[in-house]
């Protein structure tokens, strides 16, 4: 029996694995890195050991100094997570030979399916359909498009698409790049693109008594970058007996492999219903809360059992109603996905769990309908929620945290289970527009507008559902011009009273009153739409705000304003930081920053300079001072959370400063590059 568990990872996933085991009585060890010091994961856990450093390579990937903080912890088990060290074949037998048990497949399944081109062909042989290998070196015309993956990993990292012969050893390069920063491996292969395939997978679970279990599909077509955004179960395209295939070739994978605990065979699907292997994810997925909702199985926690040796029953349970998750990234859609970082200055999420009851109020208990035996854990509390719908929070960041560059920003998975598609797609489209996500750009906006998409609750869904439907339109704001406007009056008439509230003489008149008419108060923000003025003033009937003369201003606040236009009154909660103001209404959430009146010179930059958007090295430089450039033309590359981001001309001109080199480090907002148009030029 386990008694003392180390999670080797961070994050939700960290945190989610603690939850399971705090149930069960398992004492926790946690690892962490310099930079997750006081992380949740870091603080939750009944036990914590420091890895010195901050990149993934000097700790969470570090295989012996996570086996020597499990020793030295007492540990007796060690769960891997998913990413990371968590597909590392030497490192399970690693765990295994130094005398722990290892929570997940044993060290030959995971090396069978660790390199995606010989794991291709074991499922060739077990008669699991597979899309052909080709080599880079020999592609010809007429082979495109292909895609370009990493053989040792997964999550985007590694791939490309290439639609023509001349960007192939460019891309082919750049994949190696990425793939030997993730995954210490730069081997690389093609295979043909399908544009419109649809992303299925099945749940497996086998335990070492020869039982294997596909616990439903779960769809996963929407995605960026080749990364999975939205997740769901069951799949709305799969129709009974695709469903049979599906959990045939699934369960004729593990078979191949001896599989042993939990793991994802996945496939790309063609509207047809033909599907071809992929790949198999010899760990538990991040999408796996989905799974559990719908079958109200707990996944780490039969994890934890089949690794103490226990059987599973003969069938998994059924499946029942509805459940979605959408991953929630500090990044910012509009802007080539660029993941951003710094301050998470409050981040609240309406739910009615955290990590767990994973089993709805179906009116029955799924332990007991499906069988469960003794030694076999299964959650089946009876979450009883508003209309039967349950929200479910996973997330690894609280309001507060500094979301750092070394590692990917997911903030959360925010989850619903519902009776029916339509009902968990509305449910989770309006927890997500309710959250107060202030300090950085998220992809929240996108999510809603996604998951309010008609082709969306059509079931019209595949990877490329953002190329089809407009990322700009997808990316769009949920608050229109009109409600950033009255957010920025919200912002300016909130700033006024928080003014007013730390005056130390004559308290008792407002801000900006005078005994005769004047001329307004002025303050000016920059909002997604652009600049906005405001201009109001107090009169003695009310405040005034200038051009919006059937507005009417309720009761104003330092951090709540109301503000009216006939007999629909809105009301905007207003916090302040040290550089931005948030607002928050029914209209949509709005950040706005504060223009400055009189700016310092030394904050100024030339006009046409490209800042760093992010912390990172420069690792390939496109031009040279002097250069003629068009817009949109790349300029440089900067390397940031193992993945390479393009620095592209804003416009037509000259690059009149290049103050950057490759191997440079950079800062956000550094300058890199100024271009000048014409007209601007001497």
């Amino acid at each position: 029996m386990i008694s003392r568990l180390l999670v080797a990872n961070r994050g939700e996933i960290a945190r989610r694995v603690l939850r399971t085991c705090r149930e069960r009585g398992i004492t926790t060890v946690a690892v962490f890195s310099d930079a997750d010091a006081r992380a949740l994961h870091t603080r939750e856990a009944d036990i914590a050991v420091r890895l010195p450093g901050v990149t993934a390579a000097d700790t969470y990937l570090r295989a012996d100094l996570v086996i020597e903080a499990a020793l030295a912890a007492g540990a007796d088990a060690v769960h891997p997570g998913y990413g990371f060290l968590s597909e590392n074949a030497a490192f399970a037998q690693a765990v295994i030979d130094a005398g722990l048990t290892w929570v997940g497949p044993s060290p030959d399944a995971i090396d069978a399916m660790g390199s995606k081109i010989a794991s291709k062909k074991l499922m060739a042989a077990a008669g699991v359909p597979v899309l052909p290998e080709l080599d880079p070196a020999t592609v010809i015309e007429a082979d495109l498009p292909v895609l370009i993956k990493a053989s040792a990993g997964g999550g985007g990292r590694g791939m490309r698409v290439v639609r023509t012969l001349a960007d192939l050893p460019d891309q082919v390069e750049a994949a190696r790049a990425e793939a030997a920063a993730a995954f210490g491996d730069p081997t690389v292969f093609c295979e043909p693109y399908l544009a419109t395939g649809r992303h299925i997978e099945v749940q497996v679970l086998a335990d070492v008594h020869g039982t294997i279990w596909a616990v439903g599909e779960r769809e996963c077509s929407i995605q960026r970058r080749h990364q999975k955004v939205v997740e769901e179960a069951p799949s709305p395209m799969v129709d009974p007996a695709m469903r049979e295939r599906l959990h045939a070739a699934a369960t004729a994978a593990a078979a191949a492999i001896g599989y042993r605990g939990a793991g994802t065979v996945e496939f790309l699907a063609a509207s047809d219903g033909s599907f071809h292997f992929l790949e198999m994810n010899t760990r538990l997925q991040v999408e796996h809360p989905v799974t559990e909702l719908v079958t109200g199985l707990d996944l780490v926690a039969l994890q934890l059992d089949i690794a103490e040796g226990a059987a599973l029953p003969p069938t998994p349970p059924p499946v029942h109603g509805h459940a979605i998750e959408v991953r929630l990234y500090a990044e910012d859609p509009a802007h080539t996905w660029r993941p951003q970082t710094g301050p998470l200055q409050k981040f609240t999420l309406p739910a009615t769990t955290e990590f767990g009851a994973p089993a709805p109020a179906f009116g029955g208990s799924f332990g007991e309908s499906a069988g469960i035996d003794r030694g076999i854990h299964a959650v089946s509390p009876k979450l009883q929620s508003h209309h039967g719908i349950v929200v479910r929070v996973d997330s690894g960041f609280a309001g507060g945290d500094v979301v750092t560059p070394h590692y990917d920003p997911m903030l959360a998975k925010v989850i619903v289970w519902a009776p029916t598609r339509a009902q968990a797609a509305r449910a989770l489209a309006g927890a997500l527009a309710q959250a107060r996500i202030h300090g950085l750009v998220t992809n929240r906006d996108l999510l809603v507008n996604v998951l309010r998409h008609p082709a969306f609750l059509a079931g019209r869904i595949d990877t490329a559902f953002f190329e089809q439907h407009g990322l700009d339109m997808l990316a769009r704001p949920l608050a229109d011009e009109d409600a950033q406007r009255l957010s920025a009056y919200a912002a300016a008439l909130a700033a006024s009273a928080a003014e007013r509230a730390e005056a130390t003489v004559v308290t008792g008149l407002p801000s900006g009153w005078r005994n005769v008419a004047s001329a307004s108060q002025n303050r000016a923000y920059q909002a997604p739409a652009g600049r906005i003025d405001v201009g109001y003033r107090r009169a003695r009937d009310g405040v005034r705000i200038e051009g919006e003369p059937d507005l009417v201003v309720g009761e104003v606040t330092p951090t709540r304003v109301e503000l009216g236009r006939g007999t629909v009154r809105h009301v905007f909660a207003v916090a302040a930081y040290a550089d931005m103001v948030c607002v928050d209404s029914a209209l949509g959430p709005v950040s706005l920053r504060p223009v400055e009146r009189f700016p310092e010179p030394e904050t100024q930059v030339a006009s046409g300079s490209l800042l760093a958007p992010l912390p990172g090295a420069v690792i390939r430089l496109g031009v040279a001072e002097g250069d003629q450039v068009t817009a949109g033309q790349p300029l440089l590359w900067l390397e940031a959370m193992k993945m390479q981001h393009e620095i592209t001309a804003p416009t037509d001109g000259t690059v009149t400063s290049l103050p950057v080199a490759v191997g440079h480090q950079v800062e956000v907002g550094a300058v890199l590059a100024v271009v000048t148009p014409p007209e601007a030029q001497p």
